[in-house]
């Protein structure tokens, strides 16, 4: 075990970062991290912040041997990075499994190939490929870039060979993942832990809504049936187990009207969606990155309330910042800001939980906010 007054590292300083940060602190850990933006909201608070790209080997080898482990807040770290630093000092989550969740086409691979279901999906490497998928694909259709990608980006929707030619030319004619559409009646997410001894413990699961490929809402516990539920945490922790995974563990979901569990994609980090844990849970979805990465037991994923968490992107921002004074005015709303220093349209600021002893009166406070921010 990793015990308190020792040095934890991260790979990145978004608000991923500064939240398990501010967990690690509340544990007697101390932080560094690393990340080339000299205001990153994580570095900013961290106890040592080096200031550096994710390749540079001497700050990395700073990081390794400062650290007693080291982990990622985001998904587009290198992995090549997260495997030097493994001959240094442990790093949870492994970098193999990293890897593979960097890439939709090793990932969606990956998955299918442990007998889970996904998405009818082909790899995109150059036209001829559009051209086969296209045989055997049933439009409407979605290509996406095989890496770099999220919160919708990096993705167009496509019906013919002739918009699929188009859309793969804009998006630089790099690999891609051509997938079908499915009928959706719901998007819902899993948060496993899991530790390096195989150990795991599950967060309910939650129910995502999106706004332009952005998680707008997450609402605990999710409207799903308990069997579609129990079949989620399911495929979750079988992914996790295939992996070997050691951390935290987010795993989203297609539901769709014809009854299918699909998986859509995993994060190998704290999610979006894992959010209200901090407020609505026993254990907080950081305070759990930091035990797994210390080789604690899990901690308790019970979910003392019903709660709603809601993003604030910079959207919402005026010259003056929005109105706080009316969410303060809510007393069942928790604000988390995640101290960075510019607003813009899509840039995720901070968010918000609003917690009761139902769904419905959580759902009821979250709009009265939402009216009095104009989100």
């Amino acid at each position: 075990m990793i015990l308190p007054n020792a040095t934890l590292g991260v790979l990145g300083g978004g608000q991923l970062g500064r939240m398990f940060t501010l967990a690690a602190f509340s544990m007697g850990y101390r932080v560094a991290v690393l990340d080339p933006d000299p205001h990153s909201p994580a570095g900013r608070i961290a106890n040592q912040h080096i200031k550096a790209d994710y390749r540079d080997h001497a700050a990395l080898r700073m990081l390794g041997d400062a650290c007693a482990a080291v982990t990622t807040e985001f998904e587009n770290v290198p992995a090549e990075s997260m495997e030097f630093l493994e001959d240094l000092c442990a790093v949870r989550p492994q970098a193999a499994a990293v890897r593979i969740a960097q890439d939709r086409i090793r990932e969606k691979t990956f998955i299918r190939d442990q007998g889970l279901a996904t998405a009818a999906f082909a790899a995109i490497y150059e036209d001829a490929d559009l051209v086969a998928a296209l045989q055997t694909l049933h439009p409407p259709l979605l290509l996406k870039t095989a890496s770099m990608g999220y919160d919708g980006k990096g993705q167009a929707g496509v019906s013919t060979l002739a918009e699929a030619r188009v859309a793969f030319e804009q998006l630089g004619r790099t690999a891609c993942v051509l997938e079908e559409r499915v009928d959706l009646a719901c998007e819902v997410s899993v948060i496993v832990i899991r530790s390096s001894a195989g150990r795991h413990a599950v967060y309910p699961v939650g129910e995502n809504h999106h706004v332009n490929g952005i998680v707008d809402t997450t609402t605990v516990p999710a409207s799903i049936d308990a069997g579609t539920a129990e079949h989620a945490v399911d495929m979750a922790t079988q992914l996790a187990a295939a992996l070997d995974y050691c951390g935290v563990l987010a795993v989203e979901f297609f539901c769709t009207r014809q009854g299918e569990l699909l998986i859509n994609e995993m994060a190998t980090r704290p999610h979006n969606s894992g959010h209200y844990t901090v407020d609505a849970c026993a254990t907080s979805q950081f305070e759990q990155q930091v035990r797994m990465m210390c080789s604690l037991p899990p901690g308790d994923t019970r979910l003392l309330s019903a709660a709603v968490m809601t993003n604030l992107l910079g959207d919402v921002w005026g010259p003056d910042g929005p109105p706080w004074q009316l969410v303060f005015n809510e007393p069942q709303a928790h604000l988390h800001l995640y101290g960075k220093n510019e607003a813009r349209a899509g840039r995720k600021m901070g968010h918000i939980n609003c917690l009761a002893e139902d769904v419905a009166q959580a759902c009821a406070t979250t709009a009265r906010i939402r009216q009095a921010l104009s989100i």
